[in-house]
């Protein structure tokens, strides 16, 4: 991808043009151009030359006074702004956010985050393992992008994060001259709009990207900068839109935001109630409940896809003759009964949804948070709902829509952070232009993982997990456990109840207390259930004692689909160097097996039910649990590629007729 700049003019909306199609042979010169990229700009050399250039400027700002400092700032503005991130520039800017930082923060960077800052200035995404202070690091980067001129966005994945680090880091660019903004849901145009005039704001990647959408609507055609420019001398006033373009981006945990988050594409829309499709929902509701499997319809992908059979044509055409109205048209009444089909059947309470205050709510496969500004398209929402028997949400018409991949493509520079991003970076960088570098940590790591075991029921998996926690909490280690869904989590906790096992549980229904709850989990004897990835950017204290037991103890009862998401739970134990444990105790009745290889998975199955302890069928069972993973991984990245295609061919389509996205 070699996509032209718009120049920074004044008072315009810079950001990467990005119009054409990108083809499996670009994508591949991507892999190569940011694999080799990341090597030459970030070479172990440079790195390491960068770090002492930051240690001997350090020693030089703590001799200084405060006058001196101020000084030195205004004289880097200057430097920074004329002769661009040279190293030398750099090291001084680095070193003053460190020397700032200790005495303010009372945390001083570590050699490995001045690496991971480097990193992130070149607009690479940085793997840093978890508990490496990425929140610290990120501090070096957006200092020295905004004391060079430029807005920057530090990309968060909740708001509660987000609120959380430009609180605690505002002082710290307070005393660097620069402004902290911080961008939430809750406030209104006005609010944002002078929250984004910051140097330096903190937001999530869905409020920052349906804030850009708004922009693209306010402006329209005149989204360029001629234009832009011309405007303002027209009438001397703002444009009226929220950003100020789009300069520099550090995303936390990037690979869930560019990978995990990149299927689903975000939609403005306006809302359009109308009482004669509510009634065609449930009508459509009614129908497929009436259906048979396989006679009049087949399912696949885990039941997210229905197709109607030749019977179950034929059934919905005399259906259709009998409802009459919208029932005549034939592709739209076969669409809305497969929409119900799949409603019924691919989609279940307390794992992909919740019901909250008479409001059905997506929960995030990922993160197991509840998403209640997000719903499906083309019906299937107001489907939902019937069948959950709460009132139908009003019919939406899409004003604009745009995907993760095409908006994080559009920045000028593009930096990152994650734990988990290695099995992911070749797509990373084909898509968004990102290399990866991996840091290397401040402290070895001394995690200890535990033999993986494989179960052939989810009843006999349970019982192990039981045995386990009790085990760890005689001993007095804490035991965190992470569970797939809502209610495979009710479950472990309802076991636990039954024989007497003191726990905390943290799933999408308990999200505003889930801080607090991580926050503890360390300490000896607690027992914590998390939903998926619930609490991440909080670090788990342990307690002085629970360090001489080993540490942390974590356990992953279900396999997600994809391999990432189980290491940032296994990174929750043994940060920084602390001791700590984990291990994988599956079944092959998970939801990831589900539909795939059937009469092996049954083979496996049986004979594992006979002998359990058998080293070649756990090793062969592993390894089915393996594939089923990658195929899931394999396919997700299918709906990414399409949904990308999909843009870029819309974006074409509406230039031609004057429209934007």
């Amino acid at each position: 991808m070699s996509p032209d700049i718009l120049p920074l003019l004044a008072d315009t909306y810079p950001q990467r043009r990005d119009w054409r199609e990108v083809s499996w042979l670009d994508r591949l010169g991507e892999r190569v151009r940011t694999a080799i990229g990341a090597r030459l700009k970030v070479t172990p050399w440079r790195l390491s030359r960068f770090v002492a250039a930051v240690e001997r400027a350090s020693v030089k700002v703590d001799a200084q006074d405060a006058a001196q400092r101020r000084a030195e700032l205004a004289d880097l503005r200057r430097t920074l702004r004329r002769d661009g991130l040279q190293d030398r520039t750099v090291a001084r800017a680095f070193a003053q956010v460190r020397v700032a930082a200790g005495e303010i923060l009372g945390m001083r960077h570590f050699p490995s985050q001045l690496r991971g800052g480097y990193v992130m200035l070149r607009g690479c995404l940085a793997e840093m393992n978890t508990g490496e202070g990425k929140t610290l690091t990120a501090t070096l980067a957006a200092a020295t992008m905004a004391l060079a001129g430029r807005k920057v966005h530090v990309i968060t994945v909740n708001d509660y994060l987000a609120e959380r680090d430009a609180a605690q880091m505002r002082p710290l660019f307070a005393a660097l001259g620069l402004g902290t903004g911080l961008v939430l849901e809750r406030m209104d145009a006005a609010e944002k709009r002078q929250q984004y005039c910051a140097d330096i704001v903190y937001t999530t990647s869905k409020i920052l990207t349906f804030d850009y959408l708004r922009d693209r609507i306010e402006l329209g055609n005149r989204m360029t900068p001629l234009k832009m420019a011309l405007d303002r001398l027209a009438d001397g006033a703002g444009s009226g839109t929220l950003l100020h373009g789009l300069h520099y981006a550090i995303v936390d945990e990037a690979d869930s935001v560019f990978v995990d988050e990149a299927r689903t594409p975000l939609i403005i829309s306006s809302a359009r109630r109308d009482g004669a499709l509510e009634a065609y929902y449930r009508q459509a509701s009614e129908l497929a409940q009436s259906f048979e499997a396989d006679t009049h319809y087949t399912l696949t992908q885990h039941g997210r896809h229905a197709e109607l059979t030749d019977a179950g044509r034929e059934r919905l055409a005399a259906d259709g003759e009998r409802l009459g109205g919208l029932w005549r048209a034939t592709l739209r009444r076969e669409e809305v009964v497969c929409q119900a089909l799949v409603a019924h059947n691919g989609f279940r309470r307390d794992v992909d949804y919740i019901v909250r205050d008479g409001k059905v709510m997506i929960v995030d496969e990922n993160t197991g948070r509840v998403m209640p500004d997000r719903s499906w398209e083309r019906g299937l929402q107001q489907l939902i709902e019937v069948k959950e028997g709460v009132e139908p949400s009003a019919e939406k018409e899409t004003l604009a829509r745009i995907s993760f991949q095409l908006f994080f493509r559009r920045y000028l520079t593009l930096a990152g952070m994650s734990g988990t991003c290695r099995e992911v970076a070749g797509e990373i960088g084909e898509v968004y232009g990102v290399p990866t570098v991996r840091v290397r940590p401040h402290r070895p790591s001394r995690r200890v993982c535990l033999p993986p075991r494989v179960f052939a029921t989810s009843a006999a998996r349970w019982e192990a997990v039981v045995e386990s926690i009790r085990d760890c909490q005689q001993r007095g280690r804490p035991v965190l456990v992470g569970t797939r869904s809502i209610l495979a989590s009710e479950r472990l906790a309802g076991l636990l109840a039954e024989r007497g096992v003191a726990h905390q549980m943290l799933n999408a229904k308990q999200d505003g207390e889930e801080a607090a709850i991580v926050a503890a989990a360390g300490r000896p004897g607690r027992v914590t259930i998390a939903t998926n990835m619930a609490g991440r950017g909080t670090d788990i204290k342990l307690a002085p004692e629970v360090e001489a037991l080993g540490g942390l103890h974590v356990i992953l009862t279900e396999g997600h689909d994809n391999a990432r998401v189980d290491r940032q739970l296994m990174g929750r134990c043994a940060r920084q160097g602390d001791p700590g444990s984990w291990q994988e105790m599956v079944s092959l009745e998970d939801e990831v097996l589900r539909g795939f290889l059937t009469g092996a998975v049954g083979g496996i199955r049986a004979a594992l039910a006979r002998r359990p302890q058998s080293r070649a069928l756990q090793r062969v069972a592993r390894a089915l649990y393996r594939l089923a993973q990658w195929r899931v991984e394999r396919h997700h990245l299918g709906i990414r590629r399409s949904l990308l295609k999909s843009d870029f061919r819309t974006r074409q389509n509406l230039s031609f007729s004057g429209q934007m996205e």
